[in-house]
């Protein structure tokens, strides 16, 4: 299990290592500086699981890196979600607040416990260093409300009420 794990957080920081080649020193500095916030107060909370899904409920696995960095773990199960994430590319936040209602099932616990999030596509569009960890901030910040506030909720992503 222990090597599991290790290997599982290799292979998180090569999808970060691969975007921080070609920037130089400083910006890899202060990227790893905001990473290690987050990871060294996720390190103390439970992992929550995350359902990612698109507007016709299909399971998204696109984010599930940021995810696990930003303390969640990818469920497939959207039964056994604490928090869902709609995400869909080339979708706005008017989009989704649009389309998602209808998509949402009563039944489900992050449905019934308000724990319903609209993602952007905004936030993603260009796959950059920089993009990535403002992003991992931000699902940090909608999984662990209250232990993070980076002051993105409202523009790159909004908590949605059933």
């Amino acid at each position: 299990m222990l090597f599991l794990h290790k290997l599982i957080n290799l292979m998180q920081m090569s999808f970060l290592n691969d975007l921080f080649i070609g920037l130089d020193a400083a910006k890899q500095e202060e990227l790893q500086e905001r990473l290690d916030i987050v990871e060294h107060k996720i390190k103390f909370m439970d992992k929550m699981p995350v359902a990612c899904l698109d507007v016709n409920n299909n399971s998204n696995y696109y984010l599930s890196e940021e995810i696990a960095k930003a303390g969640g773990m990818v469920e497939s199960d959207v039964l056994n979600a604490v928090f869902i994430i709609y995400y869909q590319s080339g979708k706005t936040l008017t989009d989704l607040m649009r389309e998602v209602p209808s998509a949402l099932n009563p039944e489900w616990q992050a449905v019934k416990n308000n724990r319903i999030i609209l993602l952007s596509d905004d936030v993603n569009r260009v796959r950059i260093a920089e993009n990535v960890v403002s992003l991992i901030e931000d699902m940090a910040e909608m999984l662990h409300p209250g232990s993070f506030i980076f002051g993105h909720e409202g523009d790159k992503w909004i908590r949605f009420g059933a």
